[in-house]
């Protein structure tokens, strides 16, 4: 009987540790902590407190990961520009509590007004909290491409918003845009002047980017990743990317680069997170449809180089086969 026992209590021990183990292989990168912490700062609902980029440039670099509860939704870049005048927001925030956070962090650092705000494409977390800049006062402005995205797919931003704060009541309020866009806007901030502009077909609809001459920098938003895998959507267009790449590398080549995601760096690393990404893919789907490949073996194409960018496990696979899809009909 003692024997049988010792067996029996070997063998729960040896199912609690299969059953452990099991549990800890089916966690998400994100809850692993591949992508960095689920909340860097938790004093804020920020992910972190904006940092000095520039003399004149302030940013909240988000998560670099999916949003979570934890995160907040803070998972882009909010960025501001101080002029003698005025500041200009970049990015309203996924929500009004987002936004309030962010405002109360620019007011410690100056009592200028927050006179402008620039979604930089029409994505949840670029505009899900212009509602409550709205409230102060701000001209919000946008690409009519963002106007357009925001008003297809608002639906499902209320959803996704309500699913990631966990609150079937949580409040959530889209607003239009002040001032639409299709090609470049000058800003006056007192002081120095900022170009919101379009360089071409890019991550999403409506993508813009704002240049800070006097900063020699270009808040490049989702032009330009690094760090984190750029994620392809079906509506992107990356033929399109490839050829605005061109234009965003001639004029920016040697300006500081603060992308849509992660902290500010350089044309040379923005490339290979970006554009060398694209044709990588593109290359490989090319030779997938010479070879009457399928959508299925797209899937598979080995991207295991890029392992090491947050997001992968999400993206990957997904991104190769929108591009598979696209690239049958160019």
């Amino acid at each position: 009987m003692e024997r049988y026992s010792i067996a029996l209590g070997a063998l729960v021990t040896f199912a609690s540790a299969l059953t452990f183990a099991n549990e800890v292989t089916e966690l998400t990168p994100v809850e692993r902590g591949e992508y960095g912490p689920i909340d860097k700062d938790t004093s804020t609902v920020l992910y972190e407190r904006p940092i000095q980029i520039t003399d004149r440039v302030y940013s909240a670099i988000g998560a670099t990961q999916p949003e979570t509860f934890e995160n907040y939704g803070h998972n882009n870049n909010l960025t501001f520009v101080i002029g003698d005048e005025s500041v200009l927001m970049i990015n309203g925030g996924s929500n009004d509590e987002l936004a309030a956070a962010m405002h109360e962090e620019i007011k410690a650092i100056t009592d200028l007004p927050v006179k402008y705000l620039v979604s930089e494409n029409g994505q949840r977390h670029a505009v899900g909290g212009n509602h409550y800049w709205k409230n102060q006062g701000v001209e919000l402005i946008g690409h009519v491409d963002a106007a357009d995205e925001v008003e297809h797919y608002g639906g499902q931003y209320v959803e996704a918003t309500i699913r990631q704060r966990q609150d079937e009541n949580y409040p959530f309020t889209l607003v239009d845009f002040d001032t639409l866009m299709e090609d470049s806007i000058t800003l006056d901030l007192g002081g120095i002047e900022v170009e919101v502009r379009t360089y071409g077909p890019a991550h999403s609809p409506g993508d813009v980017s704002v240049v800070v001459p006097s900063d020699n920098l270009v808040i490049a938003g989702d032009l330009a990743f690094h760090i984190r895998m750029p994620p392809i959507f079906d509506e992107t267009d990356t033929a399109g990317w490839v050829e605005t790449w061109d234009v965003f590398e001639e004029e920016a080549g040697d300006m500081l680069i603060l992308p849509g995601h992660g902290g500010p760096t350089d044309m040379a690393t923005v490339r290979a997170g970006t554009y060398d990404y694209l044709i990588f893919l593109r290359e490989q789907v090319q030779a997938l449809l010479d070879e009457d490949g399928t959508l299925e073996d797209a899937y598979k194409i080995d991207q295991s180089a890029y392992t090491h960018w947050h997001t992968f496990h999400e993206l990957a696979a997904r991104n190769a086969g929108r591009v598979f899809t696209a690239m049958e009909f160019e």
